[in-house]
C-alpha cells in the first residue's frame, strides 16, 4: 500500500506545474518580486520533489537518479525554505503596515530561525548526527507558532478583505499544523531512541568525514517503498501536505491575492 502512496506523489508534478502555469498566466509577476519569486521557486521545486522524492535519513528513493540524491534535493530545498519563510514574514509586514512595530521585528525572527534550521539539517546530513533533525523540526514549530500568534494579534487591525483572508488562513493553518508538528517531533524522538545506531552517534566536526558524507549524499541512495524508510504515516502526510495539498496552493493564493 505504501508503494502506491509514494507513486501517487506524481500527481503533484501535474498539480504544481498547473499552479506554475497559472501563476505565470494570471498573476502580474513583476508586481512584487519579494512575493512572486519565492512562490514560483517553491511551486517549481515541489513539482521536482514529487518526481524525485528522497528521504534524507535513509537515503531512500523511488527513482534511481542523481536528481533524487540527498545533496541535490537539500540544496534546492535550502533555497526554497529560506525564500518562502522570508515571503511569509514579508506578508506579515505588509498586512501590519507599520501599525505594530513589534510585529515587524518579531517577523524577522522567522527568517533567522529558518536559517538556523538549515544549519541543523545540513549538520544532520554531513556530520552524520541525526539528532539534529529534531532541532530542525523544532525550528519549524517556532516559525509557524510566531506566524500564528502574530496573525491572531493582527485580527485587531483594520485591514482589507484580501488581507483579512490571509490572516485567517495563517491562523487556521497554525491551529492544524502545530499539534501535528508536536506528533512529528515525538515520532523523531521515538525513532532516535529506538535505534541504537542513531543513539550511539556522537557530534564530531571532522573535515575528512564531512567530505566523505558530501560524496555519500550525492551518490548513495537505495530504491525502497518500505514505510519505515519514509517516516511511516507521518512522513507520508508531510510529503503530501508540503509538496502538493497545502503549501504550493497557499503560495499561489498569496500571490493571486496580493
Amino acid at each position: 500500500m505504501y508503494r502506491y502512496f509514494l507513486q501517487g506523489l506524481r500527481v503533484g508534478v501535474i498539480s504544481n506545474l498547473f499552479l506554475l502555469w497559472a501563476s505565470l498566466t494570471f498573476v502580474n509577476i513583476s508586481n512584487d518580486l519579494f512575493i512572486v519569486v519565492p512562490a514560483l521557486i517553491l511551486i517549481s521545486v515541489s513539482a521536482f520533489r514529487c518526481l524525485f522524492p528522497v528521504n534524507y535519513a535513509s537515503k531512500s528513493v523511488i527513482v534511481d537518479s542523481i536528481l533524487s540524491s540527498v545533496f541535490v534535493t537539500r540544496f534546492l530545498v535550502t533555497v526554497v525554505e529560506v525564500t518562502y519563510i522570508y515571503m511569509f514574514s514579508y506578508v506579515l509586514r505588509i498586512i501590519n503596515s507599520d501599525q505594530y512595530l513589534f510585529v515587524d521585528l518579531i517577523s524577522w525572527i522567522m527568517v533567522i530561525q529558518v536559517v538556523i534550521s538549515q544549519f541543523f539539517c545540513w549538520g544532520a546530513i554531513l556530520l552524520k548526527y541525526e539528532r539534529f533533525y529534531f532541532y530542525e523540526e523544532l525550528g519549524w514549530f517556532v516559525i509557524f507558532f510566531i506566524n500564528t500568534i502574530l496573525s491572531i494579534i493582527m485580527l485587531s487591525l483594520d485591514v482589507s478583505n484580501a488581507h483579512y483572508s490571509l490572516i485567517i488562513i495563517n491562523i487556521v493553518f497554525g491551529t492544524l499544523y502545530l499539534p501535528w508538528q508536536v506528533l512529528h517531533l515525538r515520532s523523531i524522538t521515538q525513532r532516535i531512541n529506538s535505534n541504537p545506531i542513531i543513539k550511539s552517534q556522537e557530534f564530531k566536526f571532522n573535515v575528512i568525514n564531512i567530505k566523505l558524507e558530501v560524496k555519500k549524499s550525492i551518490h548513495d541512495r537505495k530504491l525502497s517503498y518500505e514505510s519505515d524508510d519514509w517516516g511511516g504515516i507521518v512522513g507520508m502526510m508531510w510529503m503530501y501536505g508540503y509538496w502538493i495539498l497545502f503549501i504550493p496552493v497557499w503560495m499561489f493564493y498569496i500571490i493571486l491575492t496580493l
